[in-house]
C-alpha cells in the first residue's frame, strides 16, 4: 500500500498501514524525518511534556534519543475513526549506564485531509528491566522486521 493512500477517512486497513509507517519512522531515529509525518503546527502531549510545532517535535526527538540509547518500538492499532488513530506501544531502550527500560504507552493521533498528524497525546510509563528481559531484537537503526513478534504476540 503506499504512503499517499493512508490519509482520513481511514478503516481498518488503512489506519493499521498507518500505524506500522509511524513506528518505522520513529525507529529510524531522525528527528528531522520523522517531524515530516506531522503537521507544521501540530501539538503534543508527551507525558509530562508538551510540544509545539516541527521545530519543537525535532528538539524533543533529539533530547530523546540522546537519553533513550538503541531505541526499538512496536505499536499497535487499538481503535480508529475517520481521522483519528489510537494505538498501544512499548519501546526498549537503555540509558548512558548501560539500565534497559521497557516503556509502555498509549497514543491518540488526529490527522488533517493530507494525512500528516496534527494532534498526538501519549502516556507513557517505563519499567527497568535486565537485558536477559529484552524482548525486541533487531538492528537498531532499521525498522521492525515484518517476522518479528508484534505486542500481542509477545503478550505485552
Amino acid at each position: 500500500m503506499s504512503s499517499s493512500a493512508l490519509v482520513p477517512p481511514f478503516n481498518r486497513e488503512t489506519a493499521t498501514a498507518k500505524v506500522r509507517a509511524g513506528e518505522n519512522l520513529w525507529n529510524t531515529r531522525d528527528p528531522e524525518r520523522t517531524a515530516l509525518g506531522y503537521t507544521p503546527d501540530s501539538w503534543w502531549r508527551n507525558r509530562s511534556t508538551f510540544v509545539k510545532g516541527r521545530a519543537q517535535i525535532v528538539d524533543f526527538l533529539n533530547d530523546k534519543w540522546t537519553r533513550e540509547l538503541d531505541y526499538r518500538l512496536i505499536k499497535e492499532l487499538w481503535a480508529y475513526g475517520d481521522d483519528r488513530i489510537a494505538v498501544r506501544f512499548a519501546y526498549e531502550y537503555h540509558d548512558a549506564g548501560g539500565q534497559w527500560f521497557r516503556a509502555y504507552g498509549n497514543e491518540n493521533w488526529e490527522f488533517n485531509g493530507d494525512g500528516l498528524m496534527k494532534t498526538r497525546h501519549a502516556s507513557i510509563n517505563d519499567v527497568a528491566i535486565s537485558d536477559t528481559e529484552r524482548l525486541f531484537h533487531w538492528d537498531s537503526a532499521s525498522s521492525r522486521p515484518n517476522d518479528h513478534p508484534g505486542l500481542s504476540d509477545l503478550g505485552l
